[in-house]
């Protein structure tokens, strides 16, 4: 009945009841407080009707909060948080209509302007997927000509970032670790010696050829290194026929060349959110005690200038050292004989420390997560010390503290999509988690949150929910 009453007339009829009510209820106190006048005296009848009418209006107030909290605050902040899920991060789900019933004509307005930004995103997005196609088929084309030359081909800037490899180059890097955008070249080749060769270059000479050792082990491999004529920085060839590359590996060609004018010397608290490096990542484990419990798998995937960087991932089986409880296996499915001849924990998280150097960490719920790579961190001497987001206190500051915050509800409420025979598996679950991140991001830009610090700040109000790591 209410709802077919414009949002003016229900207001009214909100206030007018309340103060109607309020009159009643002191006019009811003072009758109460008259009848006791041959008792108490005129004090104490005018102490208890001042004492009854006062409660009464705080119970009327507060009852009237309570319906203008929930029919009203909850709903707009629920639209504006609809509105800019779909004005940022390309959400085209219908809004929910339900929560905003009593707000008039609000939540149908909401829905066409939505609706009709959606439709003209589709017509945008047509006539840019064309150009996009062939500027893809173009890309792939030269990754294709560029793996079937025998040479593996990065791309580093000034500052000694990588900013391109191919899929060659890519097996050569994966040799010493995983190869990853915008690290530095030092962590797979000896800084020492590296160096001396680029030296070479800053002589005026255009190229130079070095044996160059790996960051660890026992590998070296013949560099040829080329400065740049029109970017700067300098290019690595490894010889194909010298190096151990598989000829039948398929990777993308990776890059980003807005890194050669990255800069680092901020403040991590000062950086854009844009210019920050992630890694995401989920562990599953034996069980639920970070202090008894041993983690059996992580995954993680890599995020750098807001976009999942293609082949760049951890999806790495642990042996717990121990039998994996049924009840366990039967939310992640991993069994004692998947674990069998995998790492133990300490060599695991190891290999994921160096994957996540100089990366902001990100995880869904991060303190679970942390407190294992934290225990064994400090058996294996590793300083667990990176920045943190937690997807869940992301989740909070956009969406409120009174909106469900599990994974699957922050997807659900960003139209993300995790195939079930992926959810509660590492990577998997990595993977939907980075997604969200990359749908969040500019969402957060968009409320003003721009750099590391203004978003540590807002999740920080949000501590109640979980502690933040920072």
């Amino acid at each position: 009945m209410l709802t077919s009453l414009s949002l003016r007339v229900r207001t009214f009829l909100l206030f007018s009841g309340s103060a109607a009510v309020c009159s009643i209820l002191v006019g009811l106190s003072h009758y109460f407080a008259f009848n006791r006048l041959d008792e108490g005296g005129v004090t104490s009848a005018f102490l208890i009707s001042g004492f009854l009418s006062v409660f009464a209006i705080l119970a009327v107030t507060t009852t009237i909060w309570l319906l203008f909290d929930e029919n009203v605050a909850k709903p707009i902040d629920r639209l504006a948080a609809g509105i800019r899920t779909r004005a940022h991060a390309g959400v085209d789900a219908l809004v929910d209509l339900h929560g905003s019933r009593f707000l008039g004509d609000l939540g149908p307005a909401v829905q066409a302007v939505t609706g009709k930004l959606s439709r003209v995103s589709a017509e945008t997005d047509d006539e840019v997927a064309i150009q996009t196609a062939r500027l893809m088929a173009e890309k792939a084309h030269l990754a294709m000509l560029l793996t079937e030359i025998p040479v593996a081909i990065i791309l580093v800037s000034p500052n000694h970032r990588i900013m391109l490899y191919d899929g060659q180059a890519a097996d050569v890097l994966g040799q010493v670790h995983v190869p990853r955008l915008s690290a530095s070249v030092f962590d797979y080749f000896n800084e020492t010696e590296l160096s001396a060769a680029q030296e070479k270059l800053s002589e005026g000479r255009t190229e130079a050829v070095a044996q160059v050792k790996c960051s660890q082990g026992n590998l070296r491999f013949e560099l040829r290194l080329k400065k740049l004529r029109q970017v700067p920085g300098y290019m690595i060839l490894v010889d194909g026929t010298k190096a151990r590359i598989s000829p039948d590996a398929e990777r993308p060609l990776i890059y980003d060349f807005d890194l050669t004018e990255h800069k680092t010397e901020h403040a991590i608290e000062d950086r854009p959110l844009q210019e920050l490096n992630f890694v995401v990542f989920d562990t599953e484990t034996t069980g639920l005690m970070p202090n008894k419990d041993e983690i059996v798998q992580i995954g993680a995937v890599r995020v750098v200038k807001g976009r999942i960087v293609p082949g760049e991932k951890v999806d790495q089986l642990v042996n717990p050292g121990r039998s994996i409880p049924p009840a366990s296996t039967k939310v992640h499915r991993i069994t004692d004989a998947m674990v069998a001849d995998a790492p133990d924990a300490g060599t695991a998280v190891t290999k994921f420390y160096g994957f996540a150097r100089d990366c902001v960490m990100v995880a869904h719920n991060a303190p679970f997560d942390m407190a294992f790579l934290k225990r064994h961190g400090r058996i294996c001497g590793l300083n667990w010390d990176h920045p943190m987001l937690d997807t869940v206190l992301l989740s909070a500051v956009l969406f409120g503290d009174t909106e469900e915050h599990s994974l699957d509800a922050v997807c659900r409420r960003l139209d993300i999509t995790i195939a079930p025979d992926l959810r509660h598996t590492a990577l998997g679950d990595a993977q939907a988690t980075a997604e969200a991140l990359c749908k969040m991001l500019p969402i957060l830009s968009s409320r003003g949150y721009r750099t590391f610090g203004d978003v540590i700040q807002q999740t920080r109000k949000h501590g109640r929910l979980l502690k933040d790591l920072n």
